[in-house]
C-alpha cells in the first residue's frame, strides 16, 4: 500500500535502534524522510548509512533528550536541515528498573525525564511546525502502564503519562487537524529486551515461558510490525483515527490468559 508519505519529514526519537530503527527503515521504504534523534552518533550514522544504501533519504542529530535544551536543539536541527516537520514519533526511553521499595526520589525524577518529559518537550517544540503541515504524532508506549511489571515505578508511570498525553493532545490539537495516537507495545524483541532476558540464569527457558503466553502464534511481536502501524498512523490512510491506544501485541494485554 502506498501510504503517500513521500518526502514527508518525520522525526523519530531513539530512531537508530530497536523499535525506532524499524520505524525509521519502514518510513524510508515509504519514501518519507526519517530524521533520527539519538544520543549515540555511531548508531545514528549506521542507520542513516543503511537507509542511504537503499537509495533513500535520512538524517540524524545527536541529542541527549534527558536534557530539555537538547530537545529544542534537536527540533532546530531538523528545521535547519529540512525546513519542515510533517510528523513526530516519540519513541526513546528505557525500562530502567526504578522501583518503589528500593528506588529514590532522585532516581524517579531521572526516570521521568528519560521516559516521559522529552515526549512533552519534543511535541512542544515541534508543534508550530506540525500545525503548518497538519502533521501527526505517534507516541510509543508500553503495557507496563496497564498491567504493571514490578520494580519499575518510573517506567510504568511514564507510560501511563504517555497514554494520558496521547488522549490530552488529541483533544487539544483537534482545532489544528493534528492526529495523536499511541502504539502500546508488550513483548517485542529488541536489543534492550535481549539484554534483559540474558540477566536470567536460563534465558532460553525464560523466553519460552513468555512467548507461550502470547495468544497469537505464541511469538514475540516484531519491531517491523510495530513500525508498520506507526507508518499507517502517520499517514492519511488513518485520517479519521485520533486519541487511540493501539495495542500491537498479539493479544497479550487483553485476551483471556485461560486460552494460553
Amino acid at each position: 500500500m502506498d501510504l503517500s508519505l513521500k518526502n514527508k519529514v518525520i522525526v523519530v526519537t531513539g530512531g537508530a535502534k530497536g523499535i525506532g530503527a524499524a520505524i525509521s527503515k519502514i518510513l524510508a521504504e515509504e519514501s518519507a524522510i526519517p530524521f533520527i534523534v539519538g544520543r549515540n552518533e555511531s548508531d545514528n550514522l549506521s542507520i542513516v548509512n543503511e537507509i542511504e544504501s537503499r537509495n533513500k533519504r535520512a538524517f540524524y542529530v545527536n541529542a541527549e533528550l534527558i536534557q530539555p535544551l537538547e530537545c529544542r536543539k534537536a527540533v532546530d536541527a531538523v528545521l535547519q536541515q529540512c525546513g519542515r516537520i510533517d510528523g513526530l514519533v516519540n519513541n526513546a526511553g528505557v525500562n530502567d528498573g526504578v522501583g518503589l521499595e528500593h528506588g529514590t526520589y532522585e532516581a524517579l525524577m531521572v526516570s521521568l525525564h528519560k521516559n516521559l518529559v522529552h515526549y512533552y518537550l519534543m511535541a512542544k517544540f515541534a508543534l508550530p511546525h506540525l500545525i503548518k503541515s497538519k502533521g501527526a504524532i505517534v507516541n510509543i508506549s508500553s503495557k507496563t502502564a496497564e498491567t504493571g511489571q514490578g520494580n519499575t515505578s518510573g517506567y510504568a508511570a511514564s507510560n501511563g503519562g504517555r497514554n494520558a498525553l496521547t488522549r490530552e493532545w488529541s483533544v487539544e490539537l483537534l482545532k489544528y487537524g493534528i492526529r495523536v495516537n499511541a502504539i502500546v507495545v508488550a513483548e517485542a524483541w529488541t536489543p534492550l529486551y535481549e539484554k534483559w532476558i540474558n540477566t536470567f540464569p536460563d534465558p532460553k527457558s525464560k523466553l519460552e515461558s513468555i512467548t507461550s503466553r502470547i495468544p497469537l502464534e505464541k511469538r514475540m511481536t516484531t519491531t517491523e510490525e510495530i513500525a508498520n502501524m506507526a507508518a499507517f498512523l502517520l499517514s492519511e490512510k488513518s485520517s479519521h483515527t485520533t486519541g487511540q491506544l493501539i495495542h500491537v501485541d498479539g493479544g497479550y494485554v487483553h485476551l483471556d490468559r485461560a486460552i494460553s
